[in-house]
């Protein structure tokens, strides 16, 4: 009986002292900082799983058929549980939509920032400059290219692609320069964009992203479509 007594009284006053500390934090500020933290912490690990996860699955697109990849395949390869996969993705087509989105939010990004392979911060930003940034971009995800455009995924890549292109060259094209509907010069120029983009990654073309965009630019403004204009 005694030591059941003691042992309520040591629960009370640790509690007690629990709360004591959790004001005392919250008061001084530190509570809201160690919360901070924790969720930067626990922000990086779903990052650094996130993005083993995308390394499999780009591994196994290099090799495989996109529809004979498994989940376990791809847990194997990122090293993680399955409980951890489904945490973050619901199904491997969620995973393909997933890394298509986080390639092009990268892709298509308006921060230049100084990067590992490029710098266009200090720079005037005009059409071929906004083209060349992509092209750095997309070489620096080339080995995932690589396997989305070499199985049936690369049609709903191609897809995904194309949409951000809409958007992007809609606010450089001069359609009212030829007889030509806007529509169709939109569409013929972000398709030759695509699919030089698709010849360049999955041929393995050792062209750099500034001779790229200069051949595009050429093909573009020596056709009779319209001007492309920076």
């Amino acid at each position: 009986m005694l030591q059941n007594i003691l042992f309520v009284y040591i629960v009370a006053i640790v509690r007690s002292i629990a709360r004591i500390k959790k004001a005392f934090l919250f008061h001084t500020g530190h509570f809201g900082k160690n919360v901070r933290k924790e969720r930067a912490v626990m922000d990086r690990r779903q990052q650094k799983t996130r993005r083993a996860i995308f390394e499999a699955f780009g591994s196994l697109l290099e090799r495989k058929n996109f529809g004979n990849i498994t989940v376990q395949e791809i847990i194997d390869g990122a090293n993680v549980g399955r409980s951890t996969f489904y945490a973050h993705f619901e199904t491997k087509e969620d995973l393909l939509k997933a890394m298509c989105t986080d390639i092009f939010q990268h892709v298509f990004s308006e921060d230049l920032k100084k990067e590992s392979s490029h710098d266009f911060s200090h720079t005037d930003y005009n059409f071929e400059k906004e083209i060349t940034h992509i092209l750095y971009h997309l070489q620096d995800n080339r080995r995932n290219l690589k396997g989305l455009f070499s199985c049936e995924s690369g049609e709903l890549f191609m897809r995904y692609f194309k949409g951000y292109l809409q958007e992007m060259f809609l606010a450089h094209i001069d359609g009212t320069r030829c007889q030509a509907p806007a529509e169709y010069v939109l569409n013929m120029t972000v398709c030759s964009f695509a699919e030089t983009v698709r010849w360049w990654i999955a041929e393995e073309k050792e062209y750099t992203p500034e001779k790229i965009t200069a051949c595009f630019m050429e093909f573009i403004n020596g056709t009779k479509a319209g001007k492309i204009v920076s």
